[in-house]
This record gives structure tokens, sequence and C-alpha cells, in this order.
């Protein structure tokens, strides 16, 4: 298990002149760091960064994403890098740091000059931007956050008869084909179970609408834990906010962009304490997907495509297990998973979960209605809303 992570957020705002133009325009750019171990000045840390570029009448990119580099103190460099697409529809990047002097320490920390350019390298403008002390530093300090290790990064820590699950599901919104990534991590049932013994497997399928599936594997592979991947077997890897990888005939190299805080579809104590046989959690929720995905002789090419990423640790897979997961537009998401154990006992008790984001409290009609289609108990949170997108697999039936 990795070290816990340092997450804040910060606001700056100023102008920004783009080539060719004489005039100042103004920009606000809002912010969120995730940053490997507990922050220390002295310390040089790197990790992600996501947000919004807000230029009006030129950009307004909620999903921007790139890095960030703490060093005030090795390095005296805070470094921003960040992508993010244009009104009209051209990728930029945002490059700047904050040059730290301890002659002028708060002008230092708090004044941040950029560039913006083209996927060329062209210069498209320059920015000059600032940290407001007296409206945003008691926001930013009690914005601080040190979580837990990253839910995407592998739990497996060489214990017998574990299965690992990542996942990830997206729907192109300009021709409604569905994709579906998926790997797995499987240890041996018995004996020891060291890297060398486990071994990583998976498959990837597009749904073409109104056609047959395609469907692809790919492994099975030995197991080598990765360095900066959350998984990798062969030419397959999800990695930092990319997949990429090649199954028979499907291939894909995806980027993913934003997604939300995760979405615990179990409690949260379970998929943290590990105490039940498997856990489910939705780290990346409400995510968006460019790249492209080849299935035989066809090329999906995806500009922001909805979707998710999910994990699964645990014992192994259920006797019968179905799953839905909806993005209800304006951040609101919704998860339900239904599961039959293969264990005695608790293979008579068919479960649903649901989980989500955004709604007031579910009554008790929607948790019945639920009930009445998977079998849970009505105690189960069922949170029924405006579903438009879908995806769900399994011989159960939920939601």
């Amino acid at each position: 298990m990795s070290a816990r992570r340092t997450v804040f957020g910060e606001v700056m705002e100023g102008s920004l002149r783009l080539a060719g133009e004489d005039r100042d325009r103004p920009m606000r750019l809002e912010l969120t760091a995730d940053l490997p171990g507990v922050l220390r000045p002295w310390g040089d840390a790197e990790g992600a960064l996501t947000g919004r570029v807000r230029v009006p009448d030129w950009a307004d990119d909620p999903a921007a994403s790139g890095r960030l580099r703490v060093a005030p103190v090795a390095a005296r460099r805070i470094r921003y890098t960040l992508g993010f697409t244009a009104g009209d529809g051209r990728r930029l990047r945002l490059d700047g740091w904050k040059t730290v002097t301890p002659r002028r320490p708060v002008r230092s920390m708090t004044f941040l000059p950029l560039t913006v350019t083209d996927e060329d390298g062209a210069v498209v403008g320059e920015a000059r931007l600032r940290f407001d002390l007296r409206r945003d530093l008691v926001r930013f300090l009690g914005g601080f956050r040190f979580p837990g290790p990253d839910p995407m990064r592998s739990r497996w820590r060489g214990q017998a008869g574990r299965l690992e699950v990542w996942y990830t599901t997206l729907t192109d919104p300009a021709t409604g084909t569905g994709v579906w990534i998926h790997h797995e991590l499987v240890a041996p049932e018995r004996g020891a179970a060291d890297a060398g013994a486990a071994r990583a497997h998976g498959w990837a399928a597009v749904f073409p609408p109104g056609e047959a599936p395609v469907l692809a594997r790919f492994g099975p592979e030995r197991w080598s834990p990765p360095a900066d991947a959350a998984f990798a077997a062969g030419p397959v890897e999800q990695a930092d906010g990319r997949l990429t990888g090649t199954a028979g005939d499907v291939g894909w190299d995806l980027r993913e962009k934003g997604g939300g805080p995760p979405l615990y579809t179990f409690p949260r104590w379970a998929w943290e304490s590990e105490l039940l046989p498997a856990a489910q959690i939705v780290p990346r929720p409400a995510a968006t997907y460019d790249g492209t995905v080849r299935f035989g002789d066809r090329v999906l090419e995806l500009d922001a495509a909805p979707g998710a990423s999910a994990r699964i640790y645990g014992h192994g897979n259920a006797r019968r297990w179905a799953w839905l997961h909806a993005d209800l537009g304006g951040g609101d998401v919704c998860e339900i998973v239904a599961a039959v154990s293969t264990r005695p006992g608790m293979n008579r008790l068919p479960r649903c979960r649901s989980s989500g984001s955004g709604w007031t409290a579910p009554t008790w009609p929607q948790a019945i209605r639920c009930s009445r289609r998977c079998g849970c108990g009505p105690t189960s949170a069922c949170r029924s809303g405006r579903s438009t997108a879908a995806s769900a697999t399994g011989a159960s039936t939920c939601g």
C-alpha cells in the first residue's frame, strides 16, 4: 500500500493577453492538486493537477488536467502544467511557475506567470495570475486533506486466493458505441502467493449500436508489480490517467480526465478494512475520455466521452452479479451493484447496493422497487433518478 496523499484546492485570477490582441481578457483557474505523500515545504513532490480554465468568450473547460510540481525550497519553484480545450475546440497547454525567493516570499508564492501554447508549440498567449491572500487564504489552508492511498493503486499484498479488478466503461456520445475494458489480477488459491505466481489478464469489448459486440481477451501474463501504473500486463497498462493496450482485434489509447471524488457503493469501511468477501468502489465516477479505440477495421475517435473507472477487491467473483452505472448529468451519478456470494450461508443473501451524489434521501417506495427487482431488503439505499446512460452485465437484473 502506498503512502498517504496530499490533496488541496487553489483559485487564481488575473488576465490573459492573446497573441495578436491589444487587450487583456479576465482569466480564472480553479485547481485541485493530488500529490503523493504528505506535502513538506522542504520536499520535492509532483502529482496530478485537475480543474477548470475560464476565459470569458474564449474558453471554459471544466476538465482541464496536467501536473503540479511543488519544490519551494529544494528547487525554489512551484510549476504548473495544464492541458485544456479552448472554445473553438483547439487543445492548448498552460505552462508556468512561481519562482520562490526569500527576498519577496509573499509575492513569489502568490504570483504565477503562464504561457499558453498550442499542440505545435506556438505561443497563443501570456497570462499573469495571482492568489488572493485576503479572500482565499483561509479556505485554501482549510481545504488541505491527507487521504489514504490512491484507490486505483493495487491493494494486493501477496495473500493467497485474492482477485483484484480494474474496469473502465464509456460511451461515445457521437455514435452511441459502448466500450468496456476489464483488467484482473488473480492470486493463487493456495500456497505461497508471491508476485511471480500471480497472473494478470482481462478483456476488452466494443458494443456498436444494433450490432453484435466485438470481444477480445489479453493475457494471462505473469504479474509484475508496476512502478507507476495501477495495472500492467504485457501491452496493456492503466497508469496516471491513461489506458493503453491491445487484445485480439481491439486496441485502445485513452486519456482519462476528471471523475470527481470516489463513490463507495459498499460502505467505505468495507473497502478500507477488507472484511467482506469482496467490495467495490468507483474511484472515477464521472470521468471523460479522449483518444481512440480500434476494433476490426474501424476506428472510434473519442472526444469527452462520458464514463467511469471502477475497482473490485476480494476473495473472488460472485456466483451471479449485475451492475448498472448511470451518468445522470450535472455531476450526478448512480451506481447499482447486485451480487450473490459463493460462500455457504452468504449465497442465500443476495444484496443490492446503490450510491450516488447530489440527491436527496431516497423514499421508501424507491427502495422497495429496488427490492422487488433484485431481491434485496428495503434497507438498501436505492437512489433512482433520470438515467441518460446505463450499462449492466451479469446473469441477474437490478435497477
